[in-house]
């Protein structure tokens, strides 16, 4: 999508004149549905996640010079905070803004940032996740779960039209990422734990480099409810 285009199907856009030649016969996709405007109360698995958390224990296993898988400790900042239900057509996501911020230990200089998207789809009963980083690189990640889930996998791939990755010419060159996965758990006690593997094509190495994340975060500060529910709230 090119910059400053917004894509926004309109609820008044479900006339029958209003179809295209394309549109398959007696199925509605324009019509928007209500929704609720409490995020914080449709997000499903996403639910446990919202606030700002925070984890010291982060391990990042990458590839390095010489061919040898090179650890990291980190400590991680994770904010995610309830957005506005979303629709396309009938199609309606609750969701997370998040934005995770990691350095390592006694270092104030960033190791890693990332912001995006976690998304609860209710009907279908799935969440999708979205990542972009400062280093040239975008994802597009999903995978089934129960309303109640505790645990689930996202997973995305490289040349994929509809869950994938994206890199600039330089990482798809030397750090191309094929295969990217995360397995979510929340615990009982206010935190919830990731593990992240992303396989990695690079020059001179034989196979796929897996490049590891994993943290546990707990809970610092509850979310804030999002703009639609704070207007729709007694004065």
């Amino acid at each position: 999508m090119c910059a400053g285009t917004v894509l926004h199907v309109s609820a008044h856009a479900g006339r029958q004149s209003d179809r295209g030649p394309t549109d398959p016969p007696g199925v509605d996709i324009y019509t928007e549905p209500d929704g609720d405007p409490d995020t914080l109360a449709n997000l499903g698995p996403l639910g446990p996640m919202a606030g700002i958390f925070e984890g010291t224990g982060g391990s990042d296993r990458h590839p390095a010079v010489g061919g040898i898988d090179e650890p990291d400790a980190f400590h991680e900042r994770y904010e995610l905070q309830p957005i506005d239900r979303q629709t396309n057509g009938p199609q309606i996501f609750y969701g997370l803004r998040y934005h995770t911020h990691i350095v390592k230990p006694g270092e104030v200089e960033t190791f890693h940032d990332q912001v995006g998207y976690w998304l609860w789809e209710p009907a279908a009963e799935t969440v999708t996740f979205t990542l972009a980083i400062p280093r040239g690189q975008v994802l597009l990640a999903s995978g089934p779960a129960a309303p109640d889930a505790t645990d689930y996998e996202l997973t995305a791939a490289l040349g994929s039209e509809v869950y994938g990755i994206l890199s600039n010419p330089f990482l798809d060159a030397n750090f191309r990422t094929v295969s990217f996965r995360m397995r979510v758990t929340i615990g009982d006690d206010g935190t919830w734990s990731y593990e992240e593997d992303s396989m990695l094509a690079v020059p001179g190495r034989d196979g796929l480099v897996n490049h590891h994340d994993a943290n546990t975060l707990t809970r610092v500060a509850p979310p804030t409810a999002n703009p639609l529910a704070l207007g729709a709230a007694p004065d």
